[in-house]
């Protein structure tokens, strides 16, 4: 079983089969996506197949860089962050709450930095994404 609900390597997900899979959060995924092309201009979406264990996810990018991963869950999505160092920090003073904070400051570090995923169950988790992003871009 893949993490994402997309398994399927030769079947790479479209927007109809998407919304079907996310099902009432798809309105959540739309909401991000429409603050960050307001926010940020077009971004760059490339949906990746990462092998058996992942499935298919969505790599968000602004220019080359990448910004998150979108993975489709059944019902759901998580959205799946790196942070460098210095955009640790700016997490840290962020005013987000202390769950993501701790969260963040206690996961492993990589070269790339360190990895904070949330699960998008309402709209303060959306919230949570819009500032993350802001934070991801500044730093």
């Amino acid at each position: 079983m893949s993490v994402s609900v997309f398994d399927d390597k030769g079947a790479k997900p479209d927007n109809k089969m998407l919304a079907k899979a996310l099902g009432k959060s798809h309105r959540l995924w739309l909401q991000i996506k429409e603050n960050l092309k307001a926010e940020y201009g077009e971004l760059i979406e490339e949906w990746k197949f990462y092998g058996q264990k992942s499935g298919w996810i969505l790599k968000t990018l602004r220019k080359k860089r990448n910004l998150f991963f979108f993975i489709p869950l059944k019902g759901s999505f998580r959205v799946s962050f790196v942070f460098g160092e210095k955009a640790v920090a700016a997490v840290e003073k962020s005013g987000l709450p202390k769950k993501l904070i701790t969260e963040l400051k206690n996961a492993r570090k990589y070269a790339e930095g360190r990895g904070l995923q949330i699960d998008v169950r309402s709209s303060a988790d959306v919230e949570h994404i819009k500032r993350l992003v802001e934070i991801k871009v500044n730093n």
